[in-house]
């Protein structure tokens, strides 16, 4: 079966999971700086801030949820390779196909619809931060949670139809 009409999708999909995952990289550099900004200023000086303790909070959050499509097209998430380690390239591709179908695609879709009102909400009254001093914009760091489950939906998409590649492919004779 070829596949080659859905090359441009899969290429997408790549370049949208390396785009979103070396932005998640950056964000952890900048989430190491401020976590050791934090405890210098707290050990070192005595002063806190209620944002920067926020902050750290965001970029945790969305270094998570960007890096998630780049984990799955890099592999990076987890198998049970120890069944799978004995069996055929094609068992694994349909299993892997199956999983994908059967089990991340449907999360992606229920973690996009529950969030979604969710979100809404949260961008109905730009929600901020409850406490004194934090940041202001907290719906923006909500918005993730959608997006997070797009992106990876769109990997997993790609992911599904490599996977239906390898285990459609003729055995060798």
């Amino acid at each position: 079966m070829g596949l080659t009409r859905f090359a441009p999708l899969l290429r997408a999909a790549d370049a949208v999971s390396e785009a979103a995952g070396r932005l998640a990289g950056l964000l952890a550099i900048a989430l190491v700086g401020l976590v050791f900004a934090l405890v210098v200023a707290r050990y070192a000086l005595g002063i806190g801030s209620v944002a920067a303790q926020e902050a750290v909070l965001w970029l945790h959050a969305s270094v998570f949820l960007l890096g998630l499509a780049y984990a799955l097209k890099h592999g990076a998430h987890v198998r049970v390779d120890v069944f799978s380690q004995r069996w055929t390239p094609r068992t694994r591709a349909w299993l892997e196909f199956a999983g994908m179908v059967l089990l991340l695609m449907p999360f992606c879709l229920l973690m996009a619809g529950m969030s979604w009102d969710y979100v809404a909400a949260s961008w109905a009254v730009k929600e901020g931060s409850r406490d004194p001093g934090g940041l202001p914009g907290w719906y923006l760091l909500k918005s993730l949670l959608p997006l997070s489950a797009f992106l990876l939906m769109l990997q997993a998409a790609a992911e599904t139809l490599r996977a239906l590649r390898v285990a459609l492919a003729r055995e060798p004779s």
